[in-house]
């Protein structure tokens, strides 16, 4: 079996696995893609050492979870438009995405997934945090679940905190099509669709309100979910090195990557995989 040498050891308590006996230079056989997407859907990020993906060979991985589409704002690397280079550069002081928050929400259909690729990185620093939103929203107690589930939040690109942390990029790698503001709502707790799981769906960097609300009367309870989701007990930490991937479920999960390495170079490259309405 081309599964018997895969092993999934988790990293922390709530969510969180590194995969170890797979070769992602080499196409994947079925049953082997089947074990990874399992084990995915079981610990919400998985991660792969030692693998010097061409960017053909990463795409070939991608394709194997899920479609890759372009991201919004910043144009892909050449010929390959659904990779982009997520940096930080030896002079900048901002890292691209640096807050807590669930990709590109904003959009009418948020990505599935996403997945990095460490191609350069700092001497030390630039970990990146991840949570899990079903824990999020199961920790909650039972009343604030039944006075959150029929809620939903408008979601905006154009949020203050999270623009400036995509800045640099723009002006370096900005795609000329792009709208200066996306907007969409959806669900403050959404349902997996794989797994039929609840999870907490609203982030600081993207979510401005709820529905029929001002920004005023939302923030109170926004502010009380923002700092609960991001409880230590509820995430885990990477650390990564040249040829590390991530792959994490965007339904289910929030990321932040740790800008503590001023001076340094960082450079990943990001794909992001198609998804669906919330609901």
């Amino acid at each position: 079996m081309a599964t018997e040498n895969i092993r999934v050891t988790r990293i922390a308590g709530a969510l969180g696995a590194e995969v170890q006996g797979v070769d992602l230079t080499r196409p994947l056989a079925d049953e082997q893609a089947a074990a990874i997407r399992s084990a995915w859907l079981e610990h919400l990020v998985l991660f792969f050492r030692d693998q010097p993906l061409m960017p053909a060979q990463y795409m070939a991985f991608a394709r194997r979870i899920g479609q890759p589409v372009e991201y919004p704002f910043v144009k892909g690397i050449e010929g390959y438009p659904e990779i982009i280079e997520v940096k930080k550069l030896e002079h900048e002081t901002v890292n691209f995405g640096g807050i807590w928050h669930s990709d590109t929400a904003y959009l009418e259909e948020p990505p599935m997934a996403s997945m990095l690729l460490a191609r350069e990185i700092p001497p030390y620093g630039g970990d990146t945090l991840f949570a899990n939103m079903y824990l999020a929203y199961e920790t909650l107690s039972e009343g604030m679940r039944k006075m959150l589930d029929p809620l939903t939040a408008i979601n905006s690109s154009a949020r203050a905190d999270v623009s400036k942390t995509r800045e640099d990029r723009v002006k370096s790698d900005g795609r000329r099509e792009a709208r200066k503001e996306y907007v969409a709502e959806h669900p403050v707790v959404r349902t997996h669709p794989e797994t039929g799981r609840k999870a907490l769906y609203v982030n600081v960097a993207h979510t401005a309100r709820f529905g029929g609300m001002t920004e005023e009367e939302s923030a109170p309870l926004l502010s009380y979910l923002y700092l609960h989701l991001t409880r230590p007990e509820l995430t885990c930490r990477f650390v990564w090195r040249v040829g590390s991937i991530a792959l994490w479920d965007n339904r289910c999960t929030q990321h932040n990557p740790v800008n503590d390495y001023h001076g340094f170079r960082r450079v990943m490259h990001r794909i992001t995989l198609a998804g669906d309405r919330p609901r």
